[in-house]
């Protein structure tokens, strides 16, 4: 009897010991150390940098980790952010997701006064004729998006915005298969003018 008792509980130590560890918690601190290599095209904190770049800073944690998985696993393309996410462990994403979005985002502005109504009538109507559905719907009226799956908008660079749309509807970008058939149905015009006034969404 003893000999089984014992040999319980030495079957459940594992159990116990793995139930008593403290939960994984992200750390912005260890997160702005460890993006001291991102900040070449990402800036100091994410912030307002090249328009070819997103801006993370204000970006949910869990839509900056799935990403980086995805450019670690080959998921998504692009040669720089593969090279940079491989070394990458899953804590170490979560720490620089942390980061970048400890911080509140900065407003963007659209720049072209001309595109606003087209560009918010699809975002907040799509375009029904073509099956194309409303930005509101995954992203907000404010484009603040949802976490993990639906990334916040609001203040993205137009231009970056515009080239995910471009490289969606090409298949370059194929992580997605719901924004894929999207940007399939919009013209050049179309996503010019969306992206445009999503970077001036408050």
């Amino acid at each position: 009897m003893k000999r089984l008792a014992a040999l319980l509980l030495a079957a459940a130590l594992p159990a116990m010991a793995a139930e008593s560890k403290p939960a994984f918690k992200p750390d912005a601190a260890k997160g702005q150390a460890l993006s001291a290599a991102c900040q070449a095209c990402h800036t100091a904190d994410g912030t307002r940098g090249s328009p070819a770049n997103p801006i993370l800073q204000g970006q949910h944690p869990e839509y900056i980790v799935k990403q980086l998985r995805e450019f670690k696993a080959g998921k998504r393309k692009n040669a720089i952010m593969s090279g940079m996410a491989a070394p990458l462990a899953e804590e170490d994403m979560q720490h620089i997701a942390s980061f970048y979005a400890s911080a509140k985002a900065k407003p963007g502005f659209a720049k072209s006064k001309d595109t606003v109504p087209l560009g918010e009538k699809i975002y907040r109507g799509g375009i029904a004729e073509r099956q194309v559905p409303a930005c509101t719907g995954c992203h907000s009226p404010t484009g603040a998006g949802i976490p993990a799956q639906y990334p916040r908008l609001s203040g993205q660079h137009g231009d970056y915005t515009e080239a995910q749309l471009v490289a969606f509807r090409s298949g370059a970008r194929a992580n997605n298969a719901q924004m894929t058939t999207i940007a399939s149905k919009l013209s050049d015009r179309e996503i010019k003018a969306v992206a445009d006034y999503i970077a001036g969404l408050r």
